[in-house]
């Protein structure tokens, strides 16, 4: 089923809802992040990954920084519309510590 940006239930997660960002390749979860009914909708608009930052309050887009980008190939929505994936398509390393996947830490 096709879902747009107005069948998301931001109000769950007051206004955000996360999203896990993995690469559209190899699968590997590289990070996650939460978004914003604005962000996303620029997300579709550009193609490039946007955010809303919980600590920074504000809308970022992935790289615009460090240049390491991320074209979004495709959004999955969960089934109960709280929670994305954006298959994404990396232009560098998704950590801002360098590494490929902010998951690089084991406990």
């Amino acid at each position: 089923m096709e879902k747009t940006v107005e069948n998301i239930d931001f109000a769950k997660g007051n206004g955000i809802v996360p999203v896990i960002v993995q690469d559209a390749y190899s699968m590997q979860v590289l990070t996650l992040a939460y978004t914003n009914k604005e962000s996303l909708e620029l997300t579709k608009k550009t193609g490039n990954s946007w955010f809303w930052s919980r600590s920074r309050n504000k809308l970022w887009m992935k790289g615009e920084e460090s240049g390491n980008t991320q074209k979004v190939k495709e959004i999955l929505v969960d089934c109960d519309s709280d929670a994305l994936i954006y298959l994404v398509e990396p232009s560098g390393p998704a950590c801002h510590t360098g590494e490929g996947t902010c998951f690089h830490n084991k406990m």
